[in-house]
């Protein structure tokens, strides 16, 4: 089993429903990403670039969906958040299925990897 695979098998409820949900639009809406394990959490590389990411992070009840480049995004699309003070990384945060609007996820991921092809470097801060 791979350790990304193992990661969401590890995942309490609701967490891991939401996890496995959002992995496998991801998955579905862009054949060119690169699913990786790295930092301990899953990673979704556009070439060797990571584009985003999934994590729970310690005391707070929701699954952070987190653009590497979101800084870039949140104009566009509002339902990005800085709820951490991060310099670059913005994210949705999904405490149900529920709240993801698909459509809107499908075209930020769409807008989001025509950020990074065109970068440098994903991390630029």
């Amino acid at each position: 089993m791979k350790p990304v695979d193992e990661y969401f098998i590890n995942q309490k409820e609701p967490y891991q429903s939401i996890m496995l949900y959002v992995r496998s639009v991801i998955l579905s809406t862009l054949p060119e990403v690169t699913e990786r394990y790295s930092y301990r959490i899953p990673f979704y590389n556009i070439g060797k670039k990571p584009m985003l990411y999934l994590n729970i992070l310690k005391g707070k009840d929701y699954v952070d969906v987190a653009f590497v480049q979101g800084i870039l995004l949140e104009k566009e699309f509002p339902v990005l958040k800085n709820d951490n003070k991060r310099k670059q990384v913005r994210s949705i945060q999904l405490k149900s299925i529920e709240d993801l609007d698909h459509e809107n996820f499908v075209q930020l991921l769409y807008t989001a990897t025509e950020q990074i092809k065109k970068s440098k470097k994903a991390w630029f801060i």
